[in-house]
């Protein structure tokens, strides 16, 4: 198996075993979590492939089992589902236990906050286009929580998303090129930045920011009108 295949396999090894521990049970959310992560996919992988074929990032074939789906290593794909099980499971398991959203009465302005910086960051770079293309995009997406979904998740979705950067940066780190010679992931850097947080474009948090984020909007919409249809499918029972 590729160096990059082992990444996400142990990405998602421990949170897929303890899905099934009896007082978590995220097994049982995997009806929501699966049709979110293939949600998100349809999004991403075509951004990806794009991405891929502009040559603002790349794969060093090195570091792959040498398979491709649409000109994307079979890894990458698998990227998308590793990182997000991992990190949904870690929201499920905040949502365990710890019951009081402690972010949550923040999270409007914490939300405000980040899309006036990332605005402000994607104004001032519409050249480097990675920059502009996921920060406008986070952007725009945080800005219809606020106005239209209203979502009252958000500050349990910041807690997830800052304990997972972490792991993110020994993830993202590992594919970089911060243990290896040669990254496995390369960047034009004339399309971003330029800033590295050790290997990792700058890009990449609000990246996987948005990426999260979109699966827990799907996971918590599929979950919530579950919850809704619940007492009517009851009613029409009895």
């Amino acid at each position: 198996m590729s160096y990059y295949f082992w990444i996400n396999l142990l990405s998602i090894s421990v949170p897929l075993i303890v899905s099934f521990e009896r007082r978590l049970k995220f097994h049982h959310q995997w009806k929501y979590l699966f049709p979110a992560m293939a949600a998100t996919m349809l999004v991403f992988i075509p951004w990806d492939v794009y991405k891929t074929a502009s040559g603002v990032w790349g794969f060093n074939p090195d570091y792959l089992q040498g398979f491709y789906i649409f000109n994307l290593p079979v890894e990458e794909w698998l990227f998308f589902i590793a990182i997000p099980y991992a990190c949904l499971f870690t929201y499920h398991s905040f949502e365990y236990l710890i019951k009081k959203d402690y972010v949550g009465p923040y999270a409007k302005a914490i939300t405000a906050a980040l899309v006036l910086m990332l605005l402000i960051v994607a104004i001032f770079n519409p050249e480097r286009t990675y920059t502009f293309v996921t920060f406008l995009t986070a952007a725009i997406f945080l800005t219809l929580h606020l106005f239209v979904f209203k979502a009252d998740y958000l500050g349990r979705f910041y807690v997830m998303y800052f304990a997972t950067l972490i792991p993110f940066f020994i993830v993202n780190g590992a594919l970089t090129g911060m243990f290896t010679p040669e990254p496995v992931v390369w960047y034009d850097d004339s399309r971003n930045l330029g800033i590295r947080l050790g290997t990792i474009p700058v890009e990449d948090t609000v990246y996987g920011l948005l990426m999260l984020l979109m699966n827990t909007t799907v996971y918590e919409w599929l979950r919530k009108r579950d919850i809704k249809t619940m007492p009517q499918t009851k009613a029409q029972v009895s």
